[in-house]
């Protein structure tokens, strides 16, 4: 049950603050905490904590941010060989996250902007490759490519939300993407949810659960109550939860329930990483619901 993550890892600073600053405006904050971050990192850690084997690759600075976050990878066991090395500073992300448990996130890309190509044998083995927006277009078109020649679904989360997401499209099975998201890739292609392409559409929509379009229908997911502390995080938990569940076998719908938990449950401590259930987490949760 192998999956294979390409995408970026970033260094997050995330400040908490009563309420997220409007433009031009100064807000006095309360704490900050330097958590391991970025789109793939994180989607990467939540599959293996929920029993998957995961490969990761990406690329990070020669510096000391870049050594913290491959450690951080190697710690919850996932593999970073694949991780390259550049002469670039390593990715940051900016989070501030009010009272209510939201956030706004400011990416600084840096050495995610050289994130490698696939090499010879990175997809073998795989049942599932996950993208994300977070590294340049090129390689992820690479990746998507070398995918589709070896038969592996593809499962893209158009996030960062970009008009660019849409030239993967084809080569995509499933996609995953909040409301925002789907709204800018129907604009900009023209075409309805249902016509975008992929042959499973999964909307996050936060409180309220998601929604599953595929084969000609649509369902509805409700939502899975907590105490939110952080959401930073949720939605990559959700990305990594539905590709460890898909990777074991699991049917799609079932496997879209277990990624709605396991996301909700995220928000419950704080960090982009630090609420990401266990597999022994999520099967108490799911059992409750």
């Amino acid at each position: 049950m192998t999956v294979v993550v390409a995408g970026s890892l970033n260094l997050d600073l995330v400040g908490r603050a009563p309420r997220i600053p409007e433009p031009g405006e100064t807000v006095l904050g309360e704490t900050l905490v330097r958590c391991q971050g970025g789109k793939g990192g994180n989607q990467a850690v939540a599959a293996a904590r929920l029993g998957a084997a995961v490969r990761f690759y990406g690329a990070v600075g020669r510096d000391a941010a870049g050594d913290d976050l491959i450690a951080g990878l190697a710690a919850e066991r996932v593999d970073a060989a694949g991780v390259a090395r550049v002469d670039a500073a390593s990715g940051t992300a900016l989070i501030t996250v009010n009272e209510a448990g939201e956030n706004a996130i400011t990416v600084l890309p840096g050495a995610n902007r050289e994130a490698p190509w696939p090499a010879e044998g990175a997809l073998r083995g795989a049942r599932c490759l996950v993208l994300q927006m977070e590294i340049p277009l090129a390689a992820n078109l690479a990746w998507a490519t070398a995918a589709r020649a070896a038969r592996v679904p593809v499962l893209l989360n158009a996030a960062p939300a970009s008009a660019d997401a849409a030239a993967l499209l084809p080569m995509t099975d499933l996609l995953l993407v909040n409301e925002g998201e789907l709204a800018l890739l129907c604009a900009h292609t023209g075409q309805a949810e249902e016509a975008l392409g992929p042959a499973i559409v999964v909307t996050t929509l936060g409180a309220q659960g998601c929604r599953v379009w595929h084969r000609g229908r649509s369902l509805a997911v409700p939502g899975h109550a907590v105490d939110v502390v952080d959401s930073t995080g949720a939605g990559d938990t959700f990305a990594g939860a539905l590709a460890a569940a898909l990777a074991a076998g699991q049917a799609l719908v079932p496997a879209v329930r277990q990624a709605n938990v396991a996301a909700a449950l995220s928000c419950r401590r704080a960090g982009a990483r630090g609420g990401m259930p266990t597999h022994a987490e999520l099967d108490a949760a799911l059992a409750e619901a």
